[in-house]
């Protein structure tokens, strides 16, 4: 650049460029355009005096106006325009506003007679890479063109690898995302292995007890009976008054009277009891089912009913109507401990939801080859916002401490696992409706 005040050096630079950039026009297409020159001057010795000049490399056009240029500009992409300052309606300012605006991928370089500190300040202000006097060097002019060319291509080649990095940034962080899921997701299923090995575990070790003495309480009834024939034969005794005051104060101590009358009561409850022991027993074994851990045919509401068995805290206080509805349905080829926690989850949530007071059904049902099975309660309900979140990893609608966030989760890929859908309905103060379908027969599985 010819004046003091505006000069600066710049070193040529290689520019090793991509045959192919991304998303963007072949490199024959590229190198075309980036030799493009307009130059416009309202005077045609300059005009052409600058074109033959740089043709010789460049691929130049001219214009006599910033009309003219604009035009042009409108159907051919240049590299570079050349601008003189002073010109017959719009002046050089505002094409070069014009192109800046429109086309930020061309460079431009003003060129004038006015040698003013302050037109050269205001011209790189809005954009100009370069400010030449007349009458310029045309050594002068080819190096400015060169730099400003240059200048452009570094720019644009930073501006595709910024958006290159941008959307490979945006992978990297999908692929994080997605990466926690599957970790969450396979920190859950460990959880619940481990859960279903603890309760298969206290299943076996409850399993010899609770039948010692399960077995043992009918063998007490049979002595319990013998025994009342030694209490009616003693009675008689009484009624005919051959006994002595000493077993009258035996008797006495032992509060014989009530002690008989209660025998019966207590064997009975002992009874229930180890009856309830034993039931619990077969629903962990159902439930964890570690002995039916690979992939066979069950029946879907022996699994269900086992595990409402297991949550008896929520649904047999009296507080949660439970309906079952449960239709006529084949086995299904699973794996029965994955499904019963999908149930699990989905009636837990539903108990939580309902609160103290409310409903939740249960309905089973066959449509085709699939296995439909619907679970619905009249609780607090899901907000629209918060619908499409509830299958993500972490996300819960329940306070601090309540929820993990991962039951739903898990759900959703214990059923994708097995070919089937989860969806979900909602209505806020209305209650929440899980659908599960699975297919009762798998082509393959996992």
């Amino acid at each position: 650049m010819n004046n003091p005040e505006t000069a600066f050096a710049i070193e040529p630079i290689a520019l090793f460029l991509p045959t192919q950039l991304p998303g963007n026009e072949p490199a024959d297409a590229i190198d075309l355009v980036d030799r493009r020159i307009l130059i416009v001057d309202d005077e045609e010795g300059v005009r052409n005096l600058f074109a033959d000049w740089l043709s010789e490399n460049y691929e130049c056009q001219t214009a006599a106006s910033a009309e003219e240029a604009l035009e042009y500009l409108a159907g051919q992409p240049c590299a570079l325009v050349i601008s003189d300052m002073m010109m017959p309606g719009r002046n050089g300012v505002e094409l070069l506003r014009e192109v800046t605006s429109r086309y930020p991928e061309t460079a431009f370089i003003m060129v004038s007679g006015v040698d003013r500190p302050q037109r050269v300040r205001d011209a790189l202000r809005v954009g100009a890479f370069d400010y030449l006097i007349k009458p310029c060097e045309l050594d002068g002019l080819t190096t400015s063109v060169e730099r400003a060319l240059e200048r452009r291509a570094l720019q644009r080649t930073a501006r595709i690898y910024k958006t290159d990095l941008e959307r490979q940034n945006i992978e990297l962080a999908n692929s994080k995302a997605e990466l926690e899921r599957l970790q969450a997701q396979l920190v859950q299923n460990e959880k619940m292995a481990s859960l279903g090995q603890l309760a298969a575990g206290v299943a076996h070790e409850l399993n010899n007890p609770a039948g010692f003495i399960y077995g043992n309480m009918d063998i007490l009834a049979g002595y319990l009976k013998s025994l009342e024939l030694l209490f009616e034969a003693w009675d008689s005794i009484k009624v005919g008054g051959e006994y002595s005051a000493s077993l009258d104060a035996v008797e006495t101590k032992i509060n014989y009277t009530t002690l008989r009358r209660e025998l019966s009561l207590i064997l009975a409850d002992c009874r229930e009891g180890a009856a309830r022991i034993c039931d619990v027993v077969k629903n962990l074994r159902l439930f964890s089912r570690l002995d039916e851990a690979e992939f066979k045919s069950v029946d879907i509401n022996e699994g269900i009913s086992s595990t409402l068995r297991l949550l008896s805290q929520y649904y047999s206080a009296g507080s949660i109507v439970l309906e079952k509805h449960f239709g006529n349905l084949p086995l299904v080829d699973c794996y029965a401990s994955q499904l019963n926690q999908v149930w699990m989850n989905l009636l837990v949530n539903a108990a939580q939801a309902v609160g103290d007071s409310g409903q939740v059904t249960i309905e089973t049902k066959l449509e085709g080859n699939q296995i439909v099975v619907v679970i619905a309660d009249t609780g607090s309900g899901i907000p629209d916002e918060q619908i499409s979140k509830i299958f993500d990893p972490f996300f819960t609608t329940k306070p601090v401490g309540v929820g993990t966030g991962l039951g739903l989760s898990t759900s959703y890929g214990i059923v994708e696992k097995h070919c089937g859908t989860i969806s979900v309905r909602s209505k806020l103060d209305q209650g929440t409706t899980f659908t599960v379908q699975i297919p009762v027969r798998q082509a393959t599985h996992k």
